[in-house]
């Protein structure tokens, strides 16, 4: 493993889970001149500034060939040295020695942006005129064998405390990693924004905020005078009054945003946005 030794920690969790994700290393076919294997990673148009976003991680390994829509690296012993991780019988596989050596969050990160989907389901109550929004994380890894999700979803349990479940699927080998709460939705995201925050054009699956915000804006033009909701894992968890007390504290005499009153008070950011509008409501704040 001495050239994969040599990539720093971001670049090896990268490329870790990019070759899991979208990526290929490719194949040496009988009487072929090439000595080594090469990396290769087809993206569609709407993609190219994830694709630049994470080449620049690797200034001297991978490049783009825009005309064919393409991230690729010119053959090396690196990639030689990768293959048998990644393939057995030509059949992609999930790298489980490599795994034990990528515990950074770039590897989810790479996993998520490739394959990953932030799915919102919806449910209207017509009683209250409210609309609830919840958002789900998917990784669509049904290229994979049900075994090797398993050791998957071990490796990112035992490493990130993420609890994905196996879920079925009709195309692949059948199965994918689904995330198993709200809570560990809004977990995963603020996990993983100081990455994903660096790459905008992935906002559309890295930022809630982003995505609440224009899910809100198609529903209030469908559903006038209803009331866009936000789910929460601790919406309905009650406030201490000395939680209370300093929420108002914070926003009466020190200006902050709810954001930042979030992290103070150790709540999330949603909770804080219903429990500040229900304090406005009583004229506390």
């Amino acid at each position: 493993m001495k050239h994969f030794l040599k990539l720093n920690e971001i670049q090896r969790n990268l490329l870790v889970g990019s070759i899991i994700g979208d990526g290929e290393i490719t194949k040496i076919y009988p009487n072929s001149r090439r000595k080594n294997h090469s990396y290769r990673e087809h993206y569609g148009v709407k993609q190219e500034a994830y694709r630049i976003w994470k080449s620049e991680f690797f200034p001297n390994l991978l490049y783009l060939t825009k005309k064919s829509s393409t991230l690729r690296s010119k053959s090396c012993a690196l990639f030689t040295e990768l293959y048998p991780h990644f393939y057995e019988k030509n059949a992609k596989q999930i790298p489980l020695q490599l795994l034990k050596l990528c515990t950074s969050p770039y590897l989810l990160a790479a996993i998520y942006l490739d394959d990953g989907s932030l799915s919102i389901s919806t449910r209207v109550n017509h009683r209250l005129k409210k609309i609830y929004l919840t958002p789900h994380i998917f990784l669509y890894l049904q290229n994979y064998t049900k075994d090797q999700l398993l050791a998957l979803q071990c490796h990112l349990v035992e490493t990130f405390d993420f609890n994905f479940s196996i879920s079925k699927r009709k195309d692949g080998h059948g199965y994918i990693l689904r995330g198993t709460s709200t809570e560990l939705t809004y977990r995963f995201l603020s996990f993983l924004s100081p990455i994903t925050s660096t790459c905008p054009s992935m906002f559309y699956k890295s930022s809630w905020e982003r995505r609440f915000k224009q899910e809100k804006e198609k529903l209030n033009e469908t559903h006038k005078g209803y009331e866009v909701v936000a789910t929460s894992p601790d919406r309905f968890k009650n406030y201490s009054n000395k939680e209370i007390e300093k929420i108002i504290s914070l926003k009466k005499q020190g200006g902050l945003k709810d954001k930042e009153i979030a992290v103070i008070v150790n709540r999330s950011y949603w909770s804080i946005v219903y429990k500040l509008r229900e304090l406005r409501k009583m004229g506390l704040i």
